[in-house]
């Protein structure tokens, strides 16, 4: 199961506000053919219900169950801004989005999880300098 390709790694220097995030996260997962444009919609409404910020500068936004319409494949889009997003009110450095076709969120959700719960991979994540070698190291999440 490939969730992600280079194409939907980004990094950018600065901020964003948490609806630029969202937006950029969608953007990313409408070109890799996994939802449609109104997955943003469902993003929000996640986020009035409950934050996807998971700690360690991490956001994991993705849709509420009653959106399932929006996804057509399972994917990723993973952007870190240097920045930082004011992520209701904490500073969230990685934005993932993700979308999972029926339980795959579930098994995407837990490789991520364990990639972001070790220290040295996080500080190697942030250390990355190009979308490549940020790529090469979150490349173990399509290996499910």
């Amino acid at each position: 199961m490939s969730v992600l390709n280079r194409g939907q790694v980004r990094i950018h220097p600065g901020s964003v506000t948490q609806d630029e995030a969202l937006q950029e996260a969608t953007d990313i997962l409408v070109a890799a053919g996994a939802v449609t444009p109104a997955y943003v919609d469902a993003m929000k409404l996640r986020e009035e219900t409950v934050s996807t910020f998971m700690g360690n500068g991490l956001a994991i936004p993705h849709g509420t169950n009653e959106t399932k319409d929006a996804i057509l494949d399972s994917g990723l889009s993973v952007v870190r801004y240097d920045g930082g997003v004011d992520w209701a009110g904490e500073q969230a450095t990685f934005v993932i989005g993700i979308a999972g076709r029926g339980d795959e969120h579930l098994e995407i959700l837990s490789q991520i999880a364990i990639l972001f719960s070790d220290e040295d991979d996080v500080a190697r994540l942030h250390a990355a300098t190009t979308p490549d070698e940020l790529y090469e190291l979150l490349s173990t999440v399509n290996e499910g």
